[in-house]
């Protein structure tokens, strides 16, 4: 069986961080997007010239509102795509259970045998676990699943929406504090700071190298928004 935790050896819980993937992915991918995507829309028509104060507040709330919601209804109808196909793993095993125990029994053996145990062990722990809740044991043994902790997508999507807000609510901050002669170049230097903070939480949260991580975003935003400004200069030289 699978658990989030195991036991240290001093005997602690010491909890496993893969179980923060889910977490993780909406809220600190919906930060990010929030904030890299607000900011080149903002630094975009900031760099165009003529443009007020008041024009590239809407377009960044615009943009933040925009966000947010495609965000939620995004995360929402692919995290429900993935509780339907869980609900139905487990019908399917539920009803393989009823019509073939023995069959299912014996592949819960293979499932044990395959991991190193002798047949005479791998049997005991398939008798003894199937003794107590047999679905929660072949669901987590034999479809990887954990049947107390399938997929949420209201809960995917309202932290998918508030992130995304969140990130998307530090560039516009700076354009309602900051002159125009220092509104781009300001957005887009905390823009990156914001990218390698996120990046590097991200990272440590879910054990992964944190430098790495942070080098990656600020290369991928720097070029994103020096894009945006290109785009926004000879756009608005143009009109």
């Amino acid at each position: 069986m699978t658990f989030p935790f195991a036991m240290s050896a001093h005997g602690s819980a010491e909890r496993h961080l893969g179980s923060r993937a889910a977490w993780l992915r909406a809220a600190v991918l919906g930060a990010n997007d929030g904030l890299i995507s607000t900011a080149c829309l903002i630094v975009g028509v900031a760099a165009a010239k003529g443009s007020s104060r008041s024009t590239i507040l809407v377009a960044g709330i615009a943009g933040l509102t925009a966000g947010a919601l495609s965000m939620a209804a995004g995360e929402f109808v692919s995290v429900s795509s993935q509780l339907d196909s869980e609900r139905s793993d487990i019908a399917r095993e539920q009803l393989e259970l009823a019509v073939t125990p023995e069959a299912e029994h014996e592949e819960l053996v293979g499932i044990y045998r395959s991991r190193g145990l002798s047949e005479g062990l791998a049997r005991q722990v398939a008798d003894e676990l199937s003794m107590q809740d047999r679905l929660a044991v072949h669901v987590r043994d034999e479809l990887g699943l954990d049947p107390d902790n399938l997929a949420k997508p209201v809960e995917a999507s309202v932290v998918s929406a508030v992130s995304f807000s969140a990130g998307a609510a530090l560039p516009i901050i700076v354009v309602l504090l900051v002159s125009s002669a220092l509104r781009v170049w300001l957005t887009m230097s905390i823009t990156l700071v914001g990218l390698v903070i996120l990046g590097a939480l991200g990272a440590r949260l879910g054990g992964a190298p944190q430098r790495r991580a942070a080098v990656r975003v600020f290369i991928g935003g720097s070029l994103a928004l020096a894009i945006s400004l290109g785009i926004g200069r000879l756009t608005g030289n143009a009109l």
